[in-house]
């Protein structure tokens, strides 16, 4: 069966993607993936698709994300050489991620931070990740982890709960010019820099999002306008990730995110989740909604996921994140207990 060798040719193409050639791949892969995964099929089946009519993105059907934690979601059988797990609370569910390919998942973050910041020695790395670190199973560790040792700088790395030997990397670099990247979870941030406001003209802040319960839930706009306050930078950067994506998309000034070639954003309505509209067919300068992604480096598990974050769209493609889909408002997402 020729979807069996499909795959094959498809990750060959995965990054040389232009937009021209986005939708083509997209609905590809999700043939490929309609046939070689058992629960995405049964999922497709069980609301009435019929493959042969799905022709463009927004008639592709979106997996709601809750079921990342309940089943195993592969194309292909196949032994993961990881499995990625999300955080959660002690006792609660949390999702899982099988990884055919690490080597792909790889691939995917170091182009992406390429595009977007471009090469890697040319930074100090600095990871503080408290929570993660604390964890196994962490996608977003292994990514920090790749890019600390493809940085090959000697003051790349990860620090726990160490705020002053933070501080004072942090100094040192700024007296060197030395150009920095400080990668951190939202609250370690916050506590961070509320203890130890710095100057920073040489490094970019980067907050990965998370409270966690550790701190009041604050807005992003707030999140960036106290680090702002205490550090000088003007924007405050900011990665969306999330365990069962292998990509992610970056902002870099005003929460507003770009992603990289080979992964997109939709908007479903929050009144009927069948109703999705991409960048390309939206009338006016943006629209809200719940966002929808499609992430075609999730070859090996699914590449269209239904997310519960609200969001807006805009025409270029760029997206912000507007807080969570409320379990109590989502409508016919989650029709299936399959």
């Amino acid at each position: 069966m020729k979807q069996l060798t499909d795959h094959i040719e498809i990750k060959n193409d995965l990054f040389n993607i232009t937009e021209q050639h986005f939708e083509p791949l997209a609905l590809k892969i999700f043939r490929f993936q309609y046939h070689q995964n058992p629960f995405y099929r049964q999922y497709c089946d069980s609301i009435n698709i019929q493959i042969q009519k799905i022709q463009q993105l927004e008639q592709i059907p979106f997996l709601p994300i809750q079921f990342f934690k309940t089943k195993e979601i592969r194309s292909l059988d196949f032994e993961p050489e990881t499995i990625f797990e999300s955080s959660g609370t002690t006792g609660s569910v949390t999702s899982r991620h099988f990884v055919k390919d690490t080597g792909l998942y790889e691939e995917s973050f170091l182009r992406s931070f390429n595009l977007f910041y471009g090469d890697i020695e040319s930074f100090c790395i600095i990871g503080l990740l408290p929570s993660y670190l604390e964890r196994k199973h962490s996608s977003l560790v292994w990514m920090l982890n790749e890019l600390i040792k493809r940085s090959q700088h000697p003051q790349s790395g990860f620090y726990l709960y160490e705020f002053e030997k933070l501080k004072e990397v942090l100094l040192q670099n700024e007296k060197a010019r030395q150009q920095t990247i400080l990668i951190g979870v939202t609250y370690a941030l916050l506590d961070f820099f509320e203890i130890n406001p710095i100057e920073l003209k040489y490094t970019t802040v980067m907050e990965t999002g998370g409270m966690k319960g550790r701190r009041e839930e604050l807005t992003r706009a707030e999140v960036q306008q106290v680090i702002s306050n205490q550090t000088g930078v003007s924007d405050v950067h900011s990665e969306y990730g999330m365990t069962e994506l292998l990509s992610q998309a970056y902002a870099k000034k005003e929460g507003i995110f770009y992603c990289p070639p080979w992964m997109k954003v939709l908007i479903r309505s929050e009144d009927d989740p069948f109703e999705i509209h991409s960048a390309g067919n939206i009338t006016g300068p943006f629209i809200h909604g719940v966002i929808n992604i499609i992430d075609l480096a999730n070859l090996y598990s699914c590449s269209f996921i239904a997310i519960d974050d609200l969001g807006k769209l805009y025409k270029n493609g760029a997206f912000e994140v507007l807080g969570r889909l409320d379990n109590s408002d989502i409508r016919g997402c989650s029709l299936l207990l399959l």
